[in-house]
């Protein structure tokens, strides 16, 4: 999908806001036009069309990636689902600080 090419993000720790514009980045790379990459609390709802592409803030805070103009984060509680379809890779800080590829902090 469009953040397979993520995985160069495993280096030195990022702040969310930095994570979010290296996301970004790629997303426009990958020539998409109407998009929103946002952060959010992690236990906010997310909408229907949004996918959960990372994580920082030790886990506090989640990175969405929202298609078109849609607000990213939903009107009302929704019931918890899969933040991301399986196999896609979930960006996350680790409490050393580290940033893992595929949501795995244990070596």
């Amino acid at each position: 999908m469009l953040l397979c090419g993520v995985s160069s993000l495993a280096g030195a720790a990022q702040s969310c806001e930095q994570l979010r514009e290296r996301i970004d980045a790629k997303v426009r790379a990958s020539g998409a036009t109407h998009y929103t990459v946002t952060t959010v609390d992690a236990d906010a709802a997310v909408g229907a069309s949004a996918k959960v592409v990372g994580r920082c803030e030790l886990g506090t805070k989640k990175i969405v990636y929202t298609r078109g103009e849609e607000s990213p984060v939903a009107a009302a509680p929704a019931p918890t689902v899969t933040d991301r379809p399986r196999g896609e890779p979930l960006l996350t800080e680790c409490k050393d600080g580290s940033v893992s590829v595929g949501g795995d902090c244990r070596k």
